[in-house]
């Protein structure tokens, strides 16, 4: 079912044992989860809503997403529809925790810069909202037309107003020299932690897609470099489980960008329940 050369490198990195587990969990049922939009209704009012396909909270998001025990056809709900929370992979929400701890070293909260810079379909974006006050701007980028358009719906639908869409290229951030104090790049990547949720990534991977992921990242990531403010912090992230996309490109940002990483993470699943992700923060120094 997977690529012989994936389970191979996954087995190489992780060992044999762990590496059968995680290919083992990719032939499962993903997980559904939820966050709610803290200035539209409470946690516990999202909970009695969906009563009892309410499930265990996530446990690196416990204030904000939990687990449903079902997939609701969200699209017939009035609250989704109103913006009240957002259907998000909950190995994805640990970006929050990243940011939160940039905001702590950054040492304030308000009036601050933040640029999602590929941002489609937002749930990064919304997410950051929750954790920013109205003194804060947000810009979301996206450059693909038709995933803007999806981003900015949902951006939309949030309801905040500290918000910007873009469709540029990362490039045309260039000019914006020291401007942002966090810049959150979930870059375009391989997409194998994804495998059970998407058999188009399975049919795409091969080991020279790896490669082109990895050097268009860090095409991504040296041209949005200038626009981070020194001192700022880049939140990098994937959603692939292999070296070159994830440990190898931080090792790179901080050698030649000039960075210094504050720690990183890997989600599995099988071992975390979620998709799989991979997280650095990093400093720019």
């Amino acid at each position: 079912m997977f690529p012989a050369e994936f389970i191979n490198g996954l087995r190489e990195s992780l060992g044999p044992d762990r590496a059968d587990r995680i290919v083992a969990a990719l032939s499962e049922e993903p997980e559904v989860s939820v966050r709610v939009n803290p200035f539209k209704m409470t946690l516990a009012a999202l909970r009695d809503h969906f009563g009892p396909l309410a499930g265990d909270a996530v446990p690196w998001a416990p204030g904000e997403g939990f687990y449903l025990n079902g997939r609701p056809s969200f699209t017939l709900d009035p609250l989704f529809h109103a913006g009240a929370y957002y259907v998000q992979e909950a190995s994805s929400m640990y970006a929050a925790v990243l940011f939160e701890q940039a905001l702590s070293q950054l040492g304030r909260r308000t009036g601050l810069q933040v640029l999602d810079l590929c941002a489609a379909p937002g749930g990064k974006t919304t997410q950051l909202l929750s954790h920013l006050d109205d003194t804060s701007v947000l810009v979301a980028n996206e450059v693909v037309p038709a995933r803007a358009t999806v981003l900015a719906e949902n951006v939309a639908r949030w309801g905040c107003s500290n918000v910007a869409v873009t469709q540029s290229d990362p490039s045309a951030f260039r000019d914006l020299r020291a401007f942002f104090d966090v810049v959150v790049t979930d870059v375009p990547c391989s997409g194998e932690g994804m495998f059970r949720k998407d058999e188009r990534a399975v049919a795409e991977w091969s080991p020279e897609t790896v490669r082109l992921c990895a050097a268009r990242q860090r095409r991504i990531l040296g041209d949005v470099w200038p626009a981070l403010a020194p001192g700022g912090f880049l939140i990098y992230s994937t959603c692939t489980f292999n070296r070159q996309e994830d440990e190898d490109n931080v090792a790179w940002i901080c050698s030649e960008l000039g960075g210094s990483c504050k720690g990183m993470r890997h989600f599995y699943p099988g071992e975390d329940r979620g998709e799989g992700f991979f997280a650095a923060l990093i400093q720019k120094t």
